[in-house]
């Protein structure tokens, strides 16, 4: 199923959300004669289908939703998982800092359940590739699966390994690090990158944050970032606006990095420096 349709009608095969009361939602396929069940009643799929999206529907019950089409960060927090999700606030700045766009060809690091790996497919388009490695056998076949339910897999090679042996791609666009030890593998990740391509690390502790900038520094990374996204949501009320009582706060240190390739040339000493390269060290 195609994770949107270009149209304003819901068809048979789109992934559909229902949203009810109190901001209950449900995310489904549309199946020609298949009916929705919910503890506010039954919906018909029939019945939705043909429907504009953004409307009102209504269960045996009376019940109330509304049909809409669900976006990318919907479907990423809806994911089965195992393991701990990225939030959409990291994913779409990973993705706009990196730079990641279609037809390109980016690796990841610890699949996890399939969220950055989905965002990764659906952001490289069809003439893309994503490569993602895991060690883990049953935490990549629910990542397969939930690839599988976006119609998004065939734009994804799973491979499953110890990514100490290295990694098969050379000349990758981009790499998404996303493992408790990513200063044991950016040596093995600068072999994997295209010259000037990007890394980007999630990590939860300041003692993983600074191994890891050690290392970046001794396999010759630049351009190095670090930072951290904070989100609060404000009540949309007019006449009493005020932030929500809960925020999503840290989540993880996001560190950007770029290969480069500085030369010998001492008239390059300075800016090599200042973008961060140092020579490396025992």
């Amino acid at each position: 199923m195609p994770l949107t349709h270009a149209s304003s009608i819901a068809h048979d095969g789109d992934l559909a959300q229902l949203v009810g009361l109190r901001h209950k939602h449900f995310i489904l396929t549309l199946q020609a004669g298949a009916r929705f069940e919910t503890h506010r009643g039954i919906l018909q799929h029939d019945d939705l289908i043909g429907k504009v999206w953004g409307t009102q529907v209504f269960s045996h019950i009376g019940a109330p939703f509304f049909l809409l089409q669900p976006s990318l960060a919907d479907l990423i927090t809806e994911l089965p998982r195992t393991t701990q999700i990225l939030y959409p606030k990291d994913i779409g700045f990973i993705l706009v800092t990196m730079g990641v766009g279609p037809g390109q060809t980016v690796l990841e690091a610890g699949t996890g359940s399939g969220s950055m790996t989905t965002a990764l497919a659906y952001t490289v388009g069809p003439e893309g590739r994503v490569v993602s490695y895991e060690i883990k056998p049953d935490v990549q076949n629910l990542a397969r699966k939930n690839l599988t339910r976006f119609s998004l897999d065939a734009r994804v090679d799973f491979k499953l390994r110890d990514i100490g042996q290295g990694f098969d791609e050379t000349e990758a666009d981009a790499f998404f690090l996303d493992v408790p030890n990513p200063y044991d593998y950016t040596a093995q990740v600068r072999l994997a990158l295209k010259p000037g391509g990007y890394l980007c690390c999630l990590i939860p502790t300041f003692n993983q944050v600074e191994k890891t900038l050690q290392a970046l520094r001794q396999t010759r990374f630049a351009f190095v970032e670090v930072c951290e996204l904070l989100l609060r949501y404000y009540k949309p009320e007019p006449a009493r606006l005020r932030p929500t009582d809960r925020m999503v706060a840290h989540t993880g240190f996001l560190i950007f990095a770029r290969r480069i390739e500085a030369g010998e040339d001492p008239r390059g000493k300075e800016l090599s420096e200042e973008v961060g390269h140092r020579e490396e060290t025992d």
